[in-house]
């Protein structure tokens, strides 16, 4: 199955990308600085924006912010914990600051998802190149296992349940 979608040699954000990034609880930013070093850091705030770009609340991210003014390429990572399954997305970062006349649109979803919590200093906005599938090994090692076996197998693992469906 393609789960990914291209449109003229980009990638875009489809449904399947969508479901694994609301079911994500951080993303991972991956940054490269002058001297070649990487950094990858964890990212509470993050929203699909259209699709092509994913959007990142720079909370407290003042080297990422860095690594990206001087080497715009990254590397955009999230997953699903109990299905096990996520996307990386190599893409390159477009820092949009308070004083920029994107910055209300391109943050207001970021501002609801904090709820006010954060202060937003800039948005880190990742237009996407290029998108791969990442999944656990456990779906290769036992195909036999369905997807269901294994998020029971993270549950305890983790030491926690799903909510209770409301009828």
């Amino acid at each position: 199955m393609n789960e990914v979608s291209e449109n003229q040699g980009r990638a875009r954000i489809n449904d399947a990308m969508r479901a694994d990034m609301n079911n994500a609880v951080l993303c991972w930013l991956a940054t490269v600085d002058a001297d070649g070093v990487p950094n990858v850091t964890p990212k509470e705030i993050f929203a699909a924006h259209g699709d092509d770009t994913i959007l990142i609340a720079d909370i407290a991210s003042a080297n990422s912010v860095r690594n990206a003014t001087g080497h715009p390429k990254v590397c955009v990572s999230f997953v699903d914990v109990f299905r096990q399954k996520g996307f990386k997305v190599v893409g390159t970062a477009r820092l949009i600051a308070p004083d920029d006349a994107d910055f209300e649109r391109m943050s207001a979803p970021l501002r609801v998802l904090t709820g006010g919590s954060f202060p937003i200093k800039h948005v880190i906005a990742v237009s996407v190149d290029k998108v791969s599938r990442i999944w656990a090994p456990s779906y290769a090692l036992f195909p036999e296992r369905s997807e269901a076996d294994l998020m029971e197998a993270a549950y305890r693992t983790y030491k926690v349940r799903p909510e209770a469906e409301n009828p």
